[in-house]
């Protein structure tokens, strides 16, 4: 019987390399050899914690995948042998891929179960890099932030945080005809948004956030003397209480605030004072429509894209690219190789 490599969370801090079985086409699947597979910041959640449930103690790792389709099911229509794919992890019927369900993508292959194109994977053009194609998952959470804000090309926005996820807005935005600005306390983070589309930065260590964008967005005054940035849309992609503290302050009359981060402690909302600012506030979680959605993106900007991408690993030092994403500070998006 065959064998793969796969990544596994056997307990609090323990990830090991195994070797298990390799998986079985049925009549309704797609076998894809993994060739690119991201690390986020789930994945180190998982190995601290030691998995989760239903799979607490063996814990498959790896969703951001990307890969080459190698066997199909007789019944499979939409299909090649050969096509390069990028993958729905939420789309699989043992749970979700590389996040508590029986399957992850850092292995050598991933069997797509019950297969169909537009909603289990999506075909990616050949030319597209595999480590640019891993970023469809990630970039769809993006997307789907953005999607919470709404926006209409013309107005002005503001991405705090310059990470992978506030990356992927401001790309979005920026295709739509946004004005973004970013802000961030990193400097080549800083550098990097500039490069992938923003109009300006903002460094909020250094300098007002307030100040610069009445500089950057005009003023819309709340009420007479009490200055606002003409600022339409706020994306919070930093997870710090600092941004929702500024915002507050900031907000104009009819303002958008949308939150993909994850703010691990509770954070102080004044509803009182933002009463007259009629603020939206909207919490955004995962890609309830977006996961495919984003291809056509990526496809048409992917250079753009790649610049998301810190470091690449090959699969044999899975256990420094895993030590690597998990270092605050060491790098902003790793993407392991096969």
């Amino acid at each position: 019987m065959s064998t793969m490599k796969s990544v596994v969370v056997t307990g609090a801090e323990q990830v090991s390399v195994l070797d298990v079985e390799a998986p079985t086409v049925g009549p309704t699947d797609a076998l894809v050899a993994v060739k690119a597979c991201g690390l986020c910041g789930s994945d180190a959640f998982y190995i601290h914690i030691g998995g989760i449930p239903p799979r607490q103690g063996y814990t498959p790792l790896g969703h951001e995948i990307a890969g080459e389709v190698l066997e199909l099911g007789a019944n499979v229509t939409g299909l090649a042998i050969g096509d390069h794919v990028v993958i729905n992890p939420m789309g699989a019927p043992t749970g979700i891929i590389g996040n508590g369900g029986s399957t992850g993508g850092l292995a050598n292959f991933l069997l797509v179960e019950n297969v169909t194109v537009g909603e289990s994977l999506a075909i990616m053009p050949k030319h597209i890099p595999w480590e640019v194609a891993a970023l469809n998952e990630p970039m769809a959470v993006a997307r789907h932030a953005v999607n919470r804000a709404n926006p209409t090309s013309g107005e002005k926005a503001v991405v705090f945080g310059a990470g992978p996820i506030g990356l992927g807005a401001v790309i979005d935005l920026s295709l739509r005809g946004v004005d973004v600005v970013v802000v961030d306390i990193q400097p080549k983070r800083l550098a990097k948004a500039l490069a992938v589309g923003a109009s300006a930065v903002i460094n909020s260590a250094e300098e007002d956030v307030a100040a610069r964008l009445l500089e950057l967005h005009g003023d819309a005054p709340l009420r007479p003397g009490d200055s606002r940035p003409g600022t339409d849309i706020y994306i919070d992609a930093a997870g710090v209480p600092a941004v929702i503290d500024t915002v507050q302050k900031i907000a104009k009359h009819g303002a958008r605030l949308s939150i993909p981060a994850v703010h691990k402690k509770p954070v102080e909302v004044d509803f009182g004072a933002l009463l007259s600012t009629e603020l939206t506030i909207s919490l955004s979680r995962g890609y309830p429509t977006e996961i495919f959605e984003v291809t056509t993106d990526i496809i048409a900007a992917w250079e753009r894209y790649a610049l998301i991408i810190s470091d690449t690993l090959p699969f044999d030092r899975v256990q420094e690219a895993l030590t690597l994403a998990a270092t605050p500070g060491a790098a902003d998006k790793v993407v392991v190789t096969f």
